[in-house]
């Protein structure tokens, strides 16, 4: 774990943990509250971490370092695993396959009307060659495949109650930017950046620097029928050009034959072209 500050989160993520493992290794970035106390209170080992440069993936890669157990599990303090979690988990680490694992997670705030869920690789063996890379929207998944491990889809629930405080979000959002900015900088090479900066703009609703980023997407991974999808999306919803969106859908089902979504925002185009009044 990485925490800051989370003495409100942090007992409830380490309970919801407790049947499953005894080792907890928390990466504490400058706590000021009493985070290490209930750390302590779990027998957690507690790590003090400069962040003065802020990197994510530098902070999760210490806590592994240390882990001396065959798997690794990653939480946030403001997540918890659901109950029926653990004996799965158990069941899944019990065997030796060499694989990452997706956990579903169910993102929520209390402000939020629109809960949502994606999937994140939380399960992995301890294994050297496994670490994490980027310095905000960290990821394993890489280094997993690159070892000739696997990456595997589980309905293991954990459930992520992020702040509900809007302006926080928003700084962070302009923080995250910043920083991805800088990483791409520093390695142009690297269009994996691309995609989390524009999630970014996106949820900051600024959809015109997401599109361009979208586009620039496309240019990095002309073969990859999902990055002609998602620029199609922004060419169909956010910045109309429907002309665009056509020929990213089209691209999109030539490079996977049969793309349900591609064929189906296909349809929706139609629709809307239909809908149109003839011009004069």
């Amino acid at each position: 774990m990485i925490v800051k500050n989370e003495k409100r989160n942090l007992a409830r993520c380490l309970d919801s943990v407790r049947g499953l493992t005894s080792e907890f290794i928390i990466v504490d970035t400058g706590s000021t509250d009493a985070t290490p106390n209930i750390a302590a209170h779990y027998g957690a080992e507690l790590i003090p971490f400069d962040f003065a440069t802020v990197n994510f993936a530098a902070a999760r890669n210490r806590a592994i370092e240390r882990a001396r157990a065959q798997w690794i599990l990653v939480l946030d303090a403001d997540e918890v695993l659901e109950l029926d979690g653990v004996p799965k988990i158990e069941k899944l680490i019990a065997g030796t396959e060499n694989a990452g694992y997706f956990l579903e997670r169910h993102n929520h705030a209390s402000d939020s009307q629109s809960p949502f869920t994606d999937y994140v690789v939380r399960l992995f063996p301890n294994r050297p060659d496994y670490r994490y890379r980027g310095r905000v929207h960290e990821v394993i998944d890489a280094a997993i495949l690159s070892g000739g491990g696997r990456l595997t889809k589980t309905d293991i629930r954990i459930d992520h109650s992020f702040s509900s405080d809007r302006e926080a979000r928003r700084r962070k959002n302009h923080w995250y930017i910043q920083i991805l900015k800088e990483e791409i900088a520093a390695d142009p090479s690297d269009d994996s950046r691309l995609d989390f900066l524009a999630a970014e703009y996106h949820q900051l609703e600024m959809y015109d620097e997401a599109t361009k980023i979208a586009e620039r997407i496309v240019q990095a991974r002309p073969l990859d029928p999902r990055a002609h999808l998602f620029v199609g999306v922004y060419h169909l919803l956010y910045k109309p050009d429907l002309p665009r969106a056509r020929a990213d859908f089209n691209q999109a089902l030539k490079l996977r034959p049969g793309y349900p979504e591609a064929a189906s925002f296909l349809q929706l185009l139609d629709q809307r072209e239909r809908a149109q009044p003839p011009t004069a």
